[in-house]
């Protein structure tokens, strides 16, 4: 009797493992650092969007269904044709950089469901870089304003996908190519290598002009310097010098000194010496 009621403890004991292994992986779920899930009950509340799981382990009944986000970076990569400002073609090479709101993802599944790529971030990527674009030639988005225009098409579109039930958080946007007809291209290029050479000329001139106002400067300085000597060379100075001149000769061991009259001004002469 007691081996019957053990059996049937055994029996019942399997079935309930195979049951459980059965539904494990409706019953048990593990998060990821790189994710954050909703939970959809089918028999109470519905969609639970304001209880977001964050990662670890978890258990939930097997008739309700979990719904997992990657959370990380993700990049879109688009190559659109652009009318410039003036109606000219060009063709760009796009790229952004961006996230889902880890807090949100409950209401990005009521709105896009898995499809949030395809229905909300490329049409506003799209769209913002065509719209931004247009308010600009291709010269400019080509040479001087290329990052200005990066940053306008950075601000517009993560203004309008992160509204409330967007929920997408834009980090970066970079315009990898600009790709304009042979024809424009050459004579942007070559209006740009103009002005290159144009600015060198500038600073060359620049250059010469301060050099020579240095050499006006540093002449003008000498002739001033000069005119104060001049100013200064009264005649009795001069007599004074031209004696102490003498007298350091004559001190000299390695000169004779002979005295013939007297030269100009009453200074003595001096003639002679050693080799």
């Amino acid at each position: 009797m007691q081996s019957s009621k053990l059996v049937s403890v055994i029996v019942v004991l399997l079935f309930g493992l195979t049951i459980l292994f059965s539904f494990a992986s409706s019953i048990f779920y593990v998060i990821e650092s790189t994710e954050r899930a909703v939970i959809f009950y089918k028999f109470g509340k519905g969609l639970d969007k304001e209880n977001v799981v964050t990662p670890g382990f978890g258990i939930k009944a097997p008739w309700n269904d979990l719904y997992k986000f990657d959370i990380t970076d993700n990049l879109v990569e688009e190559t659109i044709d652009v009318l410039d400002g003036s109606g000219l073609s060009i063709n760009v090479d796009v790229t952004m950089n961006f996230h889902l709101n880890y807090d949100s993802v409950g209401e990005i599944y009521e709105t896009y469901q898995f499809d949030f790529l395809r229905r909300l971030v490329r049409p506003v990527f799209r769209s913002t870089v065509r719209d931004v674009m247009g308010r600009y030639t291709a010269e400019e988005i080509y040479s001087t304003k290329r990052a200005e225009v990066e940053n306008l098409i950075q601000e517009e579109a993560s203004e309008v996908l992160r509204q409330p039930g967007n929920n997408i958080i834009m980090k970066s946007l970079l315009i990898r190519s600009i790709t304009l007809p042979a024809q424009i291209k050459g004579a942007i290029e070559n209006k740009l290598q103009q002005e290159q050479e144009a600015l060198a000329y500038q600073y060359r001139l620049e250059r010469e002009k301060s050099e020579a106002e240095r050499i006006r400067i540093e002449a003008q300085g000498r002739a001033d310097a000069n005119k104060i000597i001049n100013n200064s060379l009264t005649p009795n100075l001069l007599k004074m010098r031209g004696i102490e001149a003498t007298s350091k000769l004559a001190e000299s061991p390695n000169s004779k000194i002979v005295v013939v009259g007297s030269g100009k001004d009453g200074l003595p002469l001096i003639l002679g010496g050693n080799n």
